[in-house]
């Protein structure tokens, strides 16, 4: 607000008073942050109108960027989108009628479109070498049929030494089977060339399904993991 007056400090209505000032009947722009909805105004004594602009809020955004980044943490732990609101009222308060269920639905969409986005960007990977490949799975709470569902994740890099990520899947656990399928699909994809290092935690599923697709590719454990193990 400090910002918005003093860019309109130098302007003056007819009657030589400040054309822009702090308080007024201007409709409100409410802007919905982690601390409730927070109603931004200003009154204009021209015919000009005032736009608003400031770092924190974009234009045309209506939640915090600290409130979306939650909202993939909500979605993950099975809050329904018809359950949001409810779950919004003990992180932020009463006041959350500005993000509606459609609004969730929406961002889920948007998701999944840049996620499938990303996955045309990297589906051939006969165009570089790759090196080394580090393999973990995350998980994210979330149970299917009583299996422990996660994430499992590749990242490569070449013999230029970028690095990127070349699989970001779906699992059952770290299971060999779901290990085969992503190693199966980098091959599928390009990547025949057997790497000469791969690191990942330890797990025997990954370590069994590198034998089957890669055998020629080298497996060493992530030293974090094994250092833990030997402090424990």
């Amino acid at each position: 607000m400090a910002e918005l007056l003093a860019r309109y400090a130098g302007q003056r209505d007819a009657a030589g008073r400040a054309a822009v000032v702090r308080n007024g009947y201007r409709p409100a722009r409410e802007v919905l942050t982690g601390i409730g909805p927070v109603a931004v105004k200003v009154r204009c004594r021209t015919d000009e109108a005032v736009v608003f602009r400031s770092s924190p809020v974009p234009p045309y955004v209506r939640r915090a960027k600290t409130l979306d980044a939650a909202l993939p943490w909500l979605y993950l732990k099975g809050i329904a989108t018809g359950q949001m609101a409810e779950a919004l009222v003990v992180l932020v308060g009463p006041q959350t009628k500005g993000l509606l269920a459609s609004a969730v639905s929406r961002l889920k969409s948007q998701w999944q479109e840049e996620y499938q986005a990303w996955r045309c960007r990297c589906r051939c990977l006969e165009q570089d070498r790759w090196v080394y490949l580090w393999a973990d799975g995350i998980y994210s709470g979330l149970r299917a049929e009583g299996q422990e569902l996660c994430t499992l994740i590749i990242v490569g890099v070449n013999d230029r030494g970028e690095k990127q990520f070349l699989a970001i899947e779906d699992g059952v656990r770290e299971s060999t089977q779901s290990w085969r399928e992503v190693l199966l699909d980098l091959k599928a994809r390009g990547l025949s060339v057997p790497a000469q290092l791969a690191v990942g935690d330890g797990t025997l599923g990954f370590c069994g399904a590198l034998e089957e697709v890669y055998p020629a590719t080298r497996n060493q454990r992530c030293w974090v993991h094994k250092t833990a193990l030997v402090i424990g």
